[in-house]
């Protein structure tokens, strides 16, 4: 691979989690592809359509153009509108056509990351008509695939690669939500700390410090007294961080210390994907 080298290692998280995808879905019977997952609202095929269709994008494809259905009542916002399309317009494809598609968008997107010479800074297309850099196109979409490759292993009953490239990516990109969790929509009070220790395959622990005025930041330094303290394994975090649960779901694996009211409000709050 040519990319530039501090965009590396997101390619090569995404790679792992793309090929772990194509790896789960080739030998699955048609039906299952009909199957829920964790992700709100999509199945086994709804997710590999949506994978396959944000490669397409970043490779520089044009949109499908075609129009929703009505009865989508899950779609609520342009941000959903957007990203349902590409699944929407798939919906009906066999588990041959997926599998050839997501195989073909493997070839392809090994050819791109070979010849990928665009600097980290390179403005590149954003969803909903907007711009990005293309270090954070590479970091949300190794993001995203570990996110999706997780929805398929919960539902096909093949957990793995918890602790795999992109899972320390993962958690880089929820933890940079949590002070605006704790300070703005918990409403943590001003000079406060809370910490969230995480163990399982994936292990650390940071504190979200609200200031004087209110603004939150965070670090890896413990907090001495803080206003709350959650533990809880890795799994549980991401889960209930990327909206797959509710907190009342998995309480008996969430030890919450401290203001309790507080407690409650952050993990209220605690998804922070769309």
């Amino acid at each position: 691979m040519t990319v530039h080298p501090s965009l590396q290692p997101y390619a090569d998280a995404a790679t792992h989690s793309i090929e772990a995808i194509a790896e789960l879905v080739k030998p699955l019977a048609e039906g299952e592809w009909n199957r829920r997952t964790p992700c709100p609202w999509w199945s086994v095929r709804d997710i590999v359509s949506h994978v396959i269709g944000m490669e397409c994008e970043m490779l520089g494809d044009p949109r499908p153009i075609h129009t929703l259905p009505r009865d989508l009542y899950h779609v609520q916002s342009d941000f959903a509108r957007y990203m349902e399309m590409q699944v929407d317009v798939r919906r009906h494809h066999t588990a041959p056509e997926m599998t050839s598609e997501l195989e073909y968008v493997l070839i392809r997107r090994a050819r791109h990351l070979r010849n990928e010479s665009r600097a980290p800074e390179t403005m590149v297309r954003a969803p909903l008509g907007a711009e990005q850099s293309l270090e954070v196109a590479y970091t949300m979409r190794a993001f995203d695939l570990w996110v999706h490759e997780q929805d398929l292993r919960t539902t096909l009953g093949q957990p793995g690669n918890l602790d795999s490239p992109g899972a320390h990516i993962t958690r880089d990109v929820l933890l940079s939500a949590l002070p605006k969790v704790v300070a703005k929509d918990a409403g943590a009070p001003a000079n406060s700390a809370v910490v969230l220790d995480v163990h399982g395959p994936v292990e650390f622990l940071r504190t979200v410090r609200v200031d004087g005025e209110g603004r939150g930041s965070i670090d890896g330094s413990p907090s001495l007294g803080p206003a709350v303290t959650l533990s809880m394994d890795w799994e549980t975090y991401v889960r209930l961080a990327c909206g797959r649960v509710r907190p009342a779901a998995v309480a008996d694996r969430i030890k919450a210390e401290g203001d309790q009211e507080l407690a409650t409000a952050i993990l209220d709050h605690f998804a922070v994907t769309p």
